[in-house]
């Protein structure tokens, strides 16, 4: 069994230029790529991933990195399982009920 604190969540958030047609295109490529790693988008420029150890976390960190654009900024926040279960989660003012884990089966 997968403890809450072996699990960890990678945040990447970013802020890209998207001025130029070329850095627009440079922005999508770069959340396409976030998404074909198995990111999911929880704000546009905020993307989740939950990873089953500090290893694979290395591992997409590394090509995250791969992925970055020329410019604007990307930082990388990294966290137990046990930390993301206190997430508190609003749409417009109402409160959201807490996001559940993936099932084991699921990460897998």
């Amino acid at each position: 069994m997968l403890s809450g604190y072996r699990l960890m969540w990678m945040l990447v958030m970013f802020d890209l230029p998207v001025v130029e047609k070329a850095e627009r295109k440079a922005a999508t490529d770069f959340r396409n790529a976030l998404l074909d790693m198995g990111f999911e988008m929880s704000q546009f420029s905020v993307y989740l991933r939950l990873c089953t150890s500090g290893t694979q976390v290395d591992t997409y960190c590394r090509l995250v990195q791969s992925a970055l654009p020329a410019g604007g900024k990307v930082n990388i926040l990294q966290f137990t399982d046990k930390q993301y279960e206190r997430i508190i989660s609003f749409h417009g003012r109402a409160k959201q009920a807490p996001l559940k884990t993936p099932d084991q089966f699921d990460l897998f």
